[in-house]
């Protein structure tokens, strides 16, 4: 099924500690044309902020796009925490997990789930903690992760809490916003996807800045001169704008024209690696075949 979308919305997403985070932006293309647009914060959004956005000021079919991973690995093992009798068995009841481990911190932090007696054995994290069930090397990866690869992407686990590329930490923040969304806004492809209305997909922005002829290792842009030529690869209006700017708000601009680019593409709504199964738990990162 292919669906129209009237606006394309790319959020690039933050695990850190605080309540204002500089490393999360918010860009927004619309169907009719022109370029992205940055929904700014000056002084930086907040977790809570986006989650108030998405819940009471969505515009109607919307296509938004998560810099996160919606899932951890299951099918390796056919579970997310081997050996933990109460490991959850899809992805909705692991966000619930997580919530329910996480309630009392504020603005979706996930520390307290990272710590927990039990599952602090299946992450790497900080001070050369690894967990006995993190299981070495570069750590478990979902299949969407293994398709990243083979796209020629450099996918972490996340189940990786350390290092600049790691996504963990904002995997695990952007899973409690998912389920505090969960009865306003369908998650895909968790959820079947809607013939109507706004839908939540997970994006990996290398990914967009790869189809605008960037190298994995130039995947980050800083420069607006360098920002309009990626724009304009993914026939996109330029900003027309000169000077620097930060890579979280180029990611975001980048990703949602790419969005709007390529969200009619058939087949990216049906990769050939997604079955039910992997759908329901370790879900896809949209765009990935």
């Amino acid at each position: 099924m292919v669906r129209h979308f009237s606006h394309f919305i790319a959020i690039d997403w933050s695990g850190a500690k605080g309540s204002r985070h500089k490393s999360i932006a918010m860009a927004v293309a619309h169907a009719d044309g022109g370029p992205p647009v940055l929904v700014d914060r000056k002084s930086g959004w907040s977790r809570e902020e986006v989650f108030e956005v998405l819940r009471d000021e969505l515009p109607d079919n919307s296509l938004v796009g998560f810099d996160l991973g919606i899932s951890l690995p299951f099918a390796d093992h056919s579970a997310f925490f081997p050996g933990w009798q109460e490991t959850p068995w899809n992805a909705e009841q692991l966000w619930e997990l997580i919530e329910t481990i996480c309630a009392e911190e504020e603005d979706f932090a996930a520390g307290t789930f990272v710590d927990h007696p039990k599952a602090q054995h299946y992450f790497r994290r900080h001070g050369g903690r690894e967990g006995k069930h993190f299981g070495g090397g570069r750590g478990r990866f979902r299949v969407t992760e293994h398709a990243q690869a083979e796209q020629g992407l450099k996918p972490t686990s996340n189940f990786n809490l350390v290092g600049a590329a790691q996504v963990g930490k904002s995997s695990l923040t952007g899973m409690r916003l998912l389920h505090a969304l969960r009865r306003h806004v369908p998650v895909w492809p968790v959820d079947p996807l809607p013939h109507t209305g706004s839908v939540i997909v997970e994006i990996y922005t290398a990914l967009a800045a790869k189809a605008a002829g960037r190298s994995t290792s130039r995947a980050k842009i800083r420069d607006m001169g360098e920002l309009d030529d990626a724009l304009v690869a993914l026939s996109s209006p330029p900003l027309g704008s000169a000077g620097p700017i930060d890579d979280h708000s180029a990611d975001a601009l980048i990703t949602a024209a790419w969005m709007r680019a390529h969200a009619q593409r058939a087949e990216l709504w049906s990769p050939h690696g997604m079955t039910p199964q992997v759908a329901r738990t370790e879900g896809w990162t949209f765009g990935v075949l």
